[in-house]
């Protein structure tokens, strides 16, 4: 079973490259780090300025990228978070976090971030 994924919420860009460079001085490996918005150019533009990476096909798979192409975005965020390992519970928790404005940083894999606040 994979290790669900850490998750923080932010309120600005530059808190979100500040948690990705810590994660990164911490040992954490550059392509376990992911950043979500609630918009998908905000997504594209603070996870570009954070060298950071956005939850794709890859993590999604194609059926469920596919799928989400004709979601509302609101659906479409949770689909996302529940793919890489959150309950759907904790995806609409997440999502009402993003309708919000904030800026979520997931960090997968089994990593020792018990500490990361």
């Amino acid at each position: 079973m994979a290790v669900k994924p850490l998750v923080r919420e932010f309120s600005t860009e530059q808190e979100v490259i500040s948690a990705v460079n810590e994660l990164e001085t911490r040992g954490i490996d550059h392509d376990d780090i992911y950043v979500l918005a609630h918009e998908r150019d905000d997504t594209r533009d603070i996870a570009d300025a954070a060298d950071a990476n956005t939850i794709g096909t890859a993590e999604e798979g194609l059926g469920t990228a596919v799928k989400n192409l004709f979601q509302k975005r609101g659906d479409e965020l949770r689909s996302k978070l529940e793919e890489v390992g959150l309950s759907s519970i904790e995806a609409q928790q997440y999502e009402r976090k993003l309708d919000e404005g904030k800026v979520l940083v997931l960090v997968k894999g089994d990593n020792n971030l018990d500490t990361w606040v």
